[in-house]
């Protein structure tokens, strides 16, 4: 039986530090899923077609990780319809820690068979976050040592001074 995991997340944008996270699940499973799920307390700056696209770019050299957008269903829930026994999640603080502790107990209470895996962020990824990339972008700063080149790109063309 397949090991498979299930990287999910608002991913708005796509990071350094979430595209580490992938490249090292994919070493340690047979396929890694990514799931781009809606957080209905965010305002997003994609649309989830677009970040799957710029995903998808990201990862391209990843030949065992798909790339979906859900919305509809809780990441338990639908982390069984695609057979999905693990979650990935990066973990940057102990902050992130005590959250995904959490979060991993209520995934518990939906399907007591699915296990949080987490990995820590490299030291290099530890301080990027999309809301904090989002700020630098918007305000014209250098954003391509945060995220894959098209990532940037997109971005550039999103928020640069030609957007307005």
């Amino acid at each position: 039986m397949p090991k498979i995991a299930l990287f999910p997340g608002s991913f708005d944008p796509f990071t350094n530090g979430h595209l580490d996270t992938v490249e090292r699940a994919s070493h340690l499973f047979d396929q890694v899923i990514i799931a781009v799920m809606t957080n209905a307390a965010k305002q997003p700056l994609f649309d989830a077609t677009t970040k799957v696209e710029l995903i998808e770019a990201a990862t391209q050299h990843l030949d065992n990780v798909k790339v979906i957008a859900q919305s509809k269903t809780l990441t338990a829930t639908f982390a069984k319809e695609v057979g999905a026994r693990y979650l990935i999640r990066g973990i940057r603080n102990a902050n992130d820690f005590e959250h995904e502790r959490d979060i991993a107990a209520l995934n518990q209470t939906q399907d007591a068979d699915l296990e949080t895996v987490l990995l820590l962020a490299k030291q290099e990824f530890a301080f990027i976050s999309s809301s904090m990339v989002k700020e630098i972008a918007t305000f014209g700063g250098q954003v391509e040592q945060l995220v894959p080149p098209v990532v940037a790109s997109a971005l550039a063309q999103k928020l640069g001074p030609e957007s307005d």
